[in-house]
């Protein structure tokens, strides 16, 4: 076996084999020593002109007035100085909200599915619906982050933020599949349903239509068309994707878990959507940094494309929230539900200063608020003991 001393004899074996060649003793090349001679030889020619210009941004120390949000030279492996101190404490309460799956107990939730008593049908209906949407929607955006969004946001602190966020949507994606898997579900069918299931599959398209243009490699932003493009994709992901499209179906879990059901299921979907209120409010805030760093790209015409998309968006998930429950239950019905969306739109809308579009909607599920606030101690699924932070107190927007 070699070790660190065995390392750097051989790494000095070329200069030591020419010193005895040059006195005349005789030598032979090991396989190792060849291997770093053809290495050498390698490095020799690789031109590392491309790598030197693009340092070259980063020739001089970064000031917080050379960052930006999109379409900055500074140089982006420099994270500080921060010029978005909130984009970075985001990141270490993204961090504090560490978990795991496996760390929820399924063991109820299977007794449950498992008994022909256990659910009515509408709730089995509910449970399958969400689980279809959800264990592919993840999936949806996290490509999108890796594929489109990463590369094009061009500040480090962001950019930080972002690969955190990356990470939570693979565990989402795995709590999706955990939970499938635990109750025995057909992992084809659930897997499947954002092709086969006409509500589901509007949803999953509606966000692929609007994120997809950025997927290609050779897109580049730096144009206002290009960087237009950019905040569509970023309202379409973040104000509708995860700021509408998941609301229903995290309201009828987590109504399911108060009522003492499925509380493994519905703990799971508490903290992924304690984990999205944070998604969604940093990307308002990128939305509102963009468009303050560059207000020629929020003109009139493309104010009103922004509010089309999100009222686009409502009415796809009021439709999902009219099949998803046919019948009132849990508490609630899709009348119901789609005051709650029209409270949400208008919420969203706002954020992003555009004016509201249902005059007068209310929150007629006051009590997801109290969900959504990480400063509650509480344990309605009365599962175990839960402090759901590993540090530190966050607060809500």
């Amino acid at each position: 076996m070699m070790n660190w001393d065995d390392y750097h004899k051989e790494e000095d074996a070329p200069a030591a084999a020419s010193a005895m060649a040059q006195s005349g003793i005789a030598t032979s090349a090991t396989p190792a020593t060849n291997n770093i001679t053809r290495a050498a030889e390698a490095m020799a020619h690789i031109d590392i002109a491309p790598g030197l210009e693009e340092l070259e941004m980063g020739a001089q120390r970064v000031s917080v007035d050379e960052k930006a949000m999109i379409n900055c030279r500074a140089d982006l492996n420099q994270l500080v100085p921060f010029k978005y101190d909130w984009a970075w404490q985001k990141y270490i309460d993204g961090c504090a909200n560490h978990w795991m799956p496996q760390e929820i107990n399924m063991i109820a939730d299977v007794a449950t599915w498992k008994n022909p008593k256990g659910l009515s049908d509408d709730e089995r209906r509910i449970v399958m619906r969400n689980l279809g949407y959800f264990s592919t929607a993840d999936s949806l955006v996290a490509n999108n982050l890796v594929l489109a969004i990463y590369r094009l946001i061009t500040n480090p602190e962001c950019r930080q933020y972002i690969l955190r966020q990356a990470f939570e949507e693979a565990i989402h994606t795995h709590s999706y599949q955990y939970c499938i898997e635990s109750l025995g579900m057909d992992e084809g069918e659930v897997f499947n349903m954002y092709r086969e299931v006409p509500s589901v599959a509007k949803k999953a398209a509606w966000s692929i239509s609007h994120t997809h243009q950025l997927s290609d490699p050779n897109f580049h932003t730096g144009t206002p068309e290009a960087d237009q493009t950019l905040l569509r994709n970023l309202i379409g992901f973040y104000a509708v994707t995860e700021g509408i499209f998941f609301y229903c179906g995290f309201t009828q879990i987590l109504s399911m878990g108060r009522r003492n059901k499925m509380t493994g299921v519905a703990e799971q979907f508490q903290y992924i959507l304690r984990d999205e209120s944070m998604h969604l409010n940093f990307g308002i805030d990128v939305i509102n940094q963009i468009k303050l760093e560059n207000p020629h790209l929020w003109t009139e015409e493309f104010q009103q494309e922004a509010i089309e998309m999100i009222l686009e968006g409502t009415q796809l998930e009021i439709e999902y929230a009219r099949d998803t429950m046919p019948r009132g239950v849990l508490g609630m019905n899709a009348a119901m539900m789609e005051e709650y969306l029209h409270f949400i739109a208008n919420r969203r809308l706002s954020q992003l200063g555009l004016p509201e579009q249902y005059p007068g909607a209310q929150n007629p599920f006051p009590w997801m608020s109290e969900i959504m606030d990480l400063r509650k101690e509480k344990n309605f699924f009365e599962t175990r003991v839960i402090e759901y932070q590993t540090g530190g107190a966050l607060t809500w927007d």
